[in-house]
Formats: C-alpha cells, structure tokens, sequence
C-alpha cells in the first residue's frame, strides 16, 4: 500500500517537472505563432488603419479650424465696420463683436468635436449645465446685463444728455454694459443699475430743442405782488435769452404757511438752459427786494388770550 502511494506521488512530481528542452520548445512554439504571418498582419493592419484615421480625422479638424477662423474673422470685421458706419455706442459695439467671437468658437469647438468622433451632445449638456448655474449664481448681474443691453439698443439716452430717474438728475458721463453713471448739477457722481434705470420712467431733457426754466420765490404775506411780478417779467426778458413762443409767465403757486410762493416759467434753448437759469436766480436775488419783495424766514404766529377770572 505504501508503494503504490509512492509510485503515485513520483508520478505527479515528475508532471509538475517539466525538463528544459520542453520549456525550450513550448517558447520557441509561442515564438514561432507570434511570428506568424497572418497575425501580425492582422494587428499591425488594423493599428494602421486606425493611425491613418485618427490622422485624417485630426487633419480635418485642422482645416475646419482654420477655415472657420478666418470665416469668423471675416464676419467681425464686417460687423464691425457696419457698426462704425452706423457710429453704435461703443459699450455695444465691443460687446457685439465679443458675442459673435465666443457664439463662432464654440460653435467651431463643437463641429471639430463630432468630427473626431467625440459625443457633441455630452459636451452640449455640460456647457448647458455650467451655464444654468453660472446664470443662477449671477441672477442680479445677468439682468443688469440684460437692461445694459436694453438701453443701448434702444437708446433712450446718451452720453451728454441731461436726463431724471430713480430720484436722480444730471449729466449721462458713461453707459456701461451693467450701470450708467450720471453727474449731478451738485458735481456728485451717481451709479445706477441698468436694471433699474432700463425699467423705470426716464424724462431725457436733452432730446428737444428747447427746455422750461422755473423758479419758486418766496416773498411775506403784504408785499406788493403786482410789483414783483412786473419785476419779474423784466428781468426775464431783459436777459433776452427766453424764447416768446411759449411766452414767459409768471403766476402764485401756492400760499404757503409762512410765504407767498411765486412761480415764474420761461422757456430757453437746452444748449442756454443752465447759464440762463443761473443769471436769472441770480437777478431775482438781488433785485427783487428793490420792488418790495421780502424773502422770510419760516416762522409761526402764536396769539396769547389773557384769561380775566
């Protein structure tokens, strides 16, 4: 019994030994296959199809963007100098020609993608994505944006114009893509937000020819209004900057607690707006008082009744 066991396991020790002329000649068998002619020309053949592929591929890619840039190069230097001719604000000029550089890129980038095989709709979803969460995170810029845009199209001011809104007035010094800045008579610089400005009322001084000028003077109950107001008319039309059609007026506004409110409207080309307005304050000032005119303080009466009990 204990033979046969031995016998046995001699055997599979001898299986498991495999002498060196066997190893020698399994290898030079796997050599031999490897070298086979057939196979190699089936790998190598197929590695250079796709090697002259890729090759095609990627010379295609180089065409289309060459091409495509100098096409696209083309269109903004058409563009540009349509808007030129047209002399478009500067701040949508830049912003239009920036708008039309990244749309043709992108557009580029994803025609050279689908020509070297990559999936188009994966990278459109990833853009779409960053861009809902970039249009998410800058909701209130992104509407500034948009009433920047708004205004420059549609153009309801521009540089140089007197314009009121959103409880301010003044002189329109730049309109950017995100606030237009507005110096004030006060020599204030104020920022507004397009989104603001795009939506509330704007009065624009500056589109018509002429604008009214209206001073408030405030003279004592019991001054002889008859004579200021005549003084008034004089002033006014000495100056002879104030246009006669419309004609200047002069009228009591109100009867205030402390005063008699008079109003005096004239009406002047917008180019002489200011300097006729200062000179004619400064007149009322000084003359008036000549003809009778009490400029008071604000003041209360008070009457005292003496009780006899």
């Amino acid at each position: 019994m204990l033979n046969v066991f031995l016998q046995s396991d001699a055997a599979g020790v001898e299986n498991l030994i495999v002498p060196d002329s066997v190893q020698k000649a399994r290898f030079a068998e796997a050599i031999t296959r490897l070298a086979d002619e057939e196979f190699v020309r089936g790998i190598g053949g197929e590695m250079l199809n796709w090697l002259v592929w890729t090759g095609i591929k990627f010379l295609i890619s180089l065409i289309i963007y060459y091409i495509g840039r100098w096409l696209l190069g083309k269109l903004v230097r058409l563009i540009d100098a349509v808007m030129t001719r047209r002399e478009v604000e500067v701040s949508l000029h830049s912003f239009i020609l920036t708008a039309i550089k990244t749309l043709g890129y992108v557009l580029l980038v994803l025609i050279i993608v689908s020509v070297l095989g990559f999936n188009s709709s994966s990278f459109i979803a990833v853009l779409a994505s960053m861009g809902l969460a970039i249009g998410m995170a800058l909701s209130g810029t992104l509407q500034n944006f948009a009433g920047g845009v708004m205004i420059l199209v549609l153009r309801p001011y521009r540089v140089g114009d007197f314009i009121e809104a959103q409880g301010v007035s003044g002189t329109v010094a730049s309109i950017s893509l995100f606030n237009t800045v507005v110096h004030t008579t006060d020599k204030r610089t104020i920022y507004i937000p397009n989104n603001a400005i795009s939506t509330s009322i704007i009065n624009n001084s500056s589109t018509a020819q002429t604008r009214r000028c209206s001073w408030k003077v405030s003279v004592s109950y019991g001054d002889n209004y008859d004579s200021i107001r005549d003084a008034m008319y004089a002033i006014i039309k000495r100056d002879g900057r104030a246009l006669e059609t419309p004609a200047p007026y002069v009228r009591i506004d109100a009867m205030a607690d402390s005063a008699i409110i008079i109003e005096a409207r004239a009406w002047v080309k917008n180019a002489e707006y200011w300097d006729f307005y200062d000179a004619i304050t400064e007149a009322f000032y000084k003359e008036l008082p000549q003809h009778g005119a009490h400029f008071p303080f604000p003041q209360l009466d008070v009457h005292l009744t003496h009780d006899n009990k």
